[in-house]
């Protein structure tokens, strides 16, 4: 039976840099990993699972190293997020990519990134992406993916559909990329399992 106190993860707009997670995305979650801390991600719009219990990271890990050069078959980097866990990304994340002003990486976890004109891009993007591992989704399905190799990535924004339809998500899973899922915060909710 789930307890129906919702917590509220933000809205997704950006606003200034901070180094730990905007209150509003942490409101009622600690960040003890326990059974009696852990959170099921659902659809804001249906209700739906989207996860099974989680408990939160204190931060986003670092990305672990892969050498995907010399993988023998193509396919993701290990998950950046354990099973069962999650993060807040504090960092714009995703579409829309602008022109920077100077070159840097594009976002979190992820090398640099030009347009065709060769000026640097950076995200700006949401902040306050939910990070699982991959693994721990539950029923979404990959509506597009933006050009890469031999796996999704988040340059096209959104790509990851609930079962009612709603973009719920952005999937990163090419085979140089790190391979995380971010739960968009304004289109899901965290409830007490």
């Amino acid at each position: 039976m789930h307890d129906q106190r919702d917590q509220d993860l933000g809205d997704g707009k950006p606003e200034h840099r901070r180094a730990d997670p905007p209150a509003q995305a942490t409101a009622g979650i600690t960040d003890a990993a326990t059974e009696t801390d852990a959170v099921v991600f659902v659809c804001a719009t249906c209700g739906v699972p989207l996860t099974g219990p989680l408990t939160r990271l204190p931060v986003v890990p670092v990305a672990p190293y892969y050498a995907w050069w010399d993988a023998d078959e193509p396919g993701p980097s290990p998950a950046t997020v354990p099973s069962g866990r999650y993060a807040i990304e504090t960092e714009p994340y995703g579409a829309p990519l602008v022109v920077a002003e100077a070159p840097g990486p594009v976002m979190p976890r992820r090398g640099t990134k030009s347009n065709v004109h060769g000026q640097p891009l950076a995200s700006q993007g949401p902040r306050s992406n939910i990070v699982i591992n991959p693994g721990d989704a539950r029923g979404l399905e990959l509506q597009h993916a933006s050009a890469a190799c031999c796996g999704a990535t988040p340059d096209g924004g959104m790509n990851q559909l609930c079962a009612c339809g709603t973009l719920v998500a952005t999937l990163c899973s090419d085979c140089c990329l790190p391979y995380e899922l971010h739960l968009s915060a304004g289109h899901v909710r965290a409830v007490r399992p």
